[in-house]
């Protein structure tokens, strides 16, 4: 009746830079004054017309006004089905079952949530009995159709180009990188053959989703056209450019990267690569950016499953978006627009800051909406 293990990915830390950017997504330039009307009551204002405020809420932590606000603590106080009992960073973390909890008294007495970096470890815990769940193992690994299950995860990946550095502040540079990459060679290869080409950072299930923007065709041919054009130009398309990857941010990130520098390698491009590991990762990721930066395409991977584009255009496109690169005053505007409108005029809205980013800007190599591959054990019964 305790839940072993469920084995995680990558690190665990203890600041707020990985609380999955809530702060960012939820409120991006929202502001929200908070005013008790009586014990039970809370009014709740914001600066500007918020048409989904409760939606924008829905993924903000309660917690308690002693908190600080630069890091999370070792002691929270909650009122979930399940209690906290001990966390070491980067190993463990374990909970045991509330016995005061107001709702219906859970079947699983505890959990214990550890770490480990390998897919193929991973994998392996479930499948002889040492965990009970693996949420993320690599394509390669999930060879138990029994144990296995794929779904579509939200996730969008993509390379962010920092289109403020030469080369990459030409847009003729910028469209040769996309027209560099072969995405069908990397599906069912390095990754799933179940992933999906992207053409924005949104999924299709989500509100403001353009469904009229074409992926970017392999075309070799014309990437190197572009990038000769620009070096006639004086563009200095000679100049490296660095891809800087984040370990385990997918199953197969290294490899997916390893893969995609050798594609723009093939049309002319000088790239070197490096993995860092996810506090380098961040400080990168996030403003402020370093003045001294030379061209930068960072691999990235964005999850919105809130419902709507907001949770995602200001913080990765607005001029004053905690992850953007980009500052274009016209994106702003309509960024601005549609975050207060709503049904048909807001979703349009949307799609038109998506053909934007995607046609005129082209600030990002867009590679593809994401699936998962979980291993459940046969304890349990849950399907992903």
């Amino acid at each position: 009746r305790t839940m072993n293990t469920s084995v995680k990915t990558g690190n665990a830390r203890g600041t707020g830079g990985l609380d999955c950017e809530t702060r960012t997504k939820s409120f991006g330039d929202l502001k929200i004054e908070g005013k008790a009307v009586d014990e039970y009551t809370l009014e709740i204002t914001a600066n500007k017309p918020v048409p989904i405020l409760p939606t924008r809420m829905g993924v903000v932590s309660l917690s308690s006004p002693n908190t600080p606000n630069d890091k999370l603590v070792l002691h929270p106080i909650g009122t979930g089905p399940y209690v906290f009992v001990k966390w070491t960073p980067g190993q463990e973390i374990i909970l045991k079952r509330n016995e005061h909890y107001w709702g219906k008294k859970p079947v699983v007495e505890g959990a214990r949530y550890i770490w480990r970096k390998e897919s193929a470890v991973r994998a392996a815990m479930v499948k002889v009995g040492e965990a009970d769940i693996a949420p993320n193992i690599a394509v390669q690994d999930a060879t138990d159709a029994s144990m296995d299950f794929s779904y579509p995860n939200s996730e969008t990946t993509r390379l962010r180009i920092d289109v403020t550095r030469p080369p990459l502040n030409d847009r003729r540079v910028r469209l040769a990188l996309n027209y560099a990459v072969d995405r069908k060679a990397l599906r069912g290869s390095v990754l799933s053959k179940d992933v999906i080409p992207a053409t924005q950072i949104v999924v299709p299930s989500i509100n403001g989703h353009n469904p009229n923007l074409k992926v970017w065709p392999y075309d070799p041919a014309k990437a190197k056209a572009l990038l000769a054009e620009a070096k006639a130009a004086g563009v200095p398309v000679d100049k490296q450019i660095e891809i800087v990857g984040r370990i385990n941010i997918y199953p197969n990130a290294t490899e997916t990267m390893e893969a995609m520098m050798a594609m723009f390698q093939a049309v002319g491009f000088k790239v070197k690569l490096r993995m860092l590991e996810v506090a380098e990762w961040l400080d990168i990721l996030t403003k402020p950016y370093a003045e001294d930066r030379g061209p930068v395409l960072l691999q990235a991977q964005h999850d919105n499953n809130n419902g709507d584009a907001v949770f995602s255009v200001f913080n990765k496109y607005a001029c004053k978006g905690a992850q953007a690169t980009t500052c274009d005053p016209k994106l702003d505007a309509l960024i601005e627009k549609a975050s207060t409108l709503s049904g048909d005029e807001r979703r349009k809205t949307w799609q038109e800051v998506f053909r934007i980013i995607n046609e005129d800007l082209v600030s990002d190599v867009w590679m593809y909406h994401m699936v998962g591959y979980s291993r459940v054990g046969k304890r349990i019964n849950f399907t992903p």
